[in-house]
């Protein structure tokens, strides 16, 4: 073998590899791909020749030598946003193990550029593809459905997925929060939403099913922007809301942000939370849990959803056809706190 002072990271080979562990190279070869069959102390020198070395397999090759790479692409709207943090989580865990690795996209709510990023991680000939939602560009749905590999659409429910999808439905969730501000005693109750993405217009469509149907819808008491959402961006919206409509007794939001922004503003103002005004946010993020008062919110199953969609690809791959529930709904659960507790 040649001295290591001689191997630069992209000269070191999988002979080289296996020389430096004193194995075969079928079997660093079998360690990289599938350790699951490889031996506990075979398995534990490879990877200790490896990291001496720096080897970095080469994805490229090894495509052309399958028809497939181990990536799983995982393509999300954004990073930064607490609710996707956790489908990643869900999904790395759900992963942990296998000889696979997630490889993300975040096209930051564009769909053009979701678009773009699909043909990127086809290109790659990836084992799996995780995709947010169905609100693809039709070009994008094409190539969904002609995927030359298992695909998961998460986050949402409803109408046919391109392979499997695994999410709940957001219309039946704001629904569920809308009508809890009535029975508990709200007359007038108000909506803001911000970036209002196609599940957040889902969520105000089930706010407005619920005031239609009590007879008290007002347009006036819906506030929204296409900017990104932040607890900022709350207590500007819900001064809005109280501008147009002050007597306005209670707010549906379409994430815990904008609630939170909305508890703040109303401590401001000497708003008394839940006497004088209700407040329901909607996700139930760590932090609206630990408001004060604790924040109504809708739990949605988001770690879940990335775990189970990850099991999904696995399944898929190594047994096509294998998941009979191809488009699983998980539900929600409306989960009632302080902010919203004064009763009729």
């Amino acid at each position: 073998m040649k001295k290591n002072a001689d191997l630069s990271p992209g000269s070191i080979t999988l002979v080289d590899v296996a020389k430096e562990a004193g194995v075969s190279a079928i079997t660093v070869s079998r360690t990289i791909r599938s350790p699951e069959i490889v031996s506990e102390a075979s398995r534990k020198k490879v990877e200790a020749a490896i990291a001496k070395l720096g080897y970095a397999p080469d994805p490229a090759a090894s495509a052309l030598a399958s028809k497939t790479t181990s990536t799983i692409g995982l393509l999300v709207p954004s990073l930064t946003n607490n609710v996707f943090a956790d489908v990643v989580r869900g999904v790395y865990d759900g992963i942990e193990g296998t000889r696979y690795f997630v490889q993300i996209g975040n096209f930051r709510y564009s769909a053009l550029k979701e678009e773009d990023l699909l043909r990127v991680f086809l290109r790659q000939k990836p084992a799996g593809l995780i995709v947010s939602g169905f609100d693809q560009t039709a070009q994008a749905c094409d190539l969904l459905r002609t995927a030359p590999c298992p695909v998961v659409q998460i986050m949402d429910f409803g109408p046919e997925p391109a392979d499997m999808a695994i999410g709940f439905e957001h219309r039946d969730a704001a629904r569920a929060a809308t009508q809890h501000l009535l029975d508990s005693g709200y007359k007038k109750p108000g909506f803001l939403g911000a970036r209002m993405d196609p599940r957040s217009q889902a969520r105000l469509e089930g706010f407005k099913d619920v005031c239609r149907a009590a007879e008290i819808m007002d347009e006036a008491r819906i506030v929204t922007t296409r900017q990104p959402s932040n607890v900022g961006m709350g207590r500007q919206l819900f001064e809005l809301l109280l501008s147009r409509a002050p007597d306005t007794d209670a707010v549906f939001c379409n994430n815990d942000d904008l609630a939170i922004g909305v508890l703040m503003e109303a401590q401001r103002r000497n708003i008394t939370v839940p006497t004088d005004f209700g407040v329901c946010g909607f996700n139930d993020i760590e932090i609206a849990r630990n408001m004060v008062p604790e924040m109504t919110s809708v739990s949605t199953p988001r770690y879940d959803i990335g775990r189970r969609a990850i099991q999904m690809i696995l399944d898929e791959i190594k047994s096509p056809g294998s998941v009979e529930d191809r488009n699983c709904n998980l539900g929600f659960e409306l989960i009632e706190r302080s902010s919203t507790l004064r009763r009729s």
